[in-house]
């Protein structure tokens, strides 16, 4: 069955499946003149186009401490204020998108803090991967790590990425892509995204976790 009939199916599934999803994009710059940012609020635009709950979960406004406790080793109802704010937010998603530049040709530091604290939060829902850079390959290297980091922390990446090379040459500062073709270039992301969103919630409502 082909995505698009495939999500179709899920939607007219009422009694199983809301009609949107709710999707948390985790973003992971703290830098003073980050470019991701744009990318970001693009990614988090194309979704609501699409009827969905969004939100965009920033490292700068989250402000979570170095790693020194996960979020499930405090005692029940002594975790942060914030921090138990951002848990009850992760178990509400159906799918996660992480926009993700490349420092060293690696994920930045405060990606990888803030998504830390949390793991099984993060179980049985997929992730898709933004990957951005200020050269031509998009962050693509960052991104190869990121995929083993999400696994082990118990979300399925989708098979699509979407990386954005020239970061700071592609969109205003409002997110608006500067190439009207990037409207195109993301359409296959924001697909698999829906179906694997689509069945995974239909997966966790009808199947017993196995664990």
């Amino acid at each position: 069955m082909k995505i698009r009939k495939k999500i179709t199916y899920l939607q007219k599934n009422e009694k199983v499946l809301s009609m949107s999803l709710n999707i948390l994009v985790f973003y992971g710059s703290v830098r003073r003149d980050r470019q991701g940012i744009k990318a970001a609020k693009f990614v988090v635009r194309k979704f609501a186009e699409r009827g969905h709950r969004v939100e965009l979960i920033d490292p700068k406004e989250t402000d979570l401490p170095l790693l020194d406790l996960m979020y499930k080793e405090y005692p029940s109802g002594q975790a942060p204020p914030e921090m138990e704010e951002l848990a009850r937010k992760i178990r509400a998603a159906d799918a996660f998108v992480v926009v993700s530049g490349e420092y060293n040709h690696s994920i930045p530091p405060a990606l990888s803090n803030l998504m830390d604290h949390f793991l099984e939060e993060y179980f049985f829902r997929p992730s898709g991967i933004v990957c951005y850079s200020a050269g031509p390959y998009g962050g693509v290297r960052a991104a190869m790590q990121l995929r083993a980091f999400l696994a082990e922390i118990g979300t399925v990446t989708i098979p699509s990425l979407f990386p954005v090379p020239k970061v700071q040459e592609a969109f205003d500062e409002d997110g608006n892509p500067k190439n009207e073709k990037m409207h195109r270039y993301i359409k296959t992301f924001l697909d698999e995204m829906e179906w694997y969103g689509y069945a995974l919630k239909e997966g966790r409502v009808k199947r017993k976790k196995p664990y």
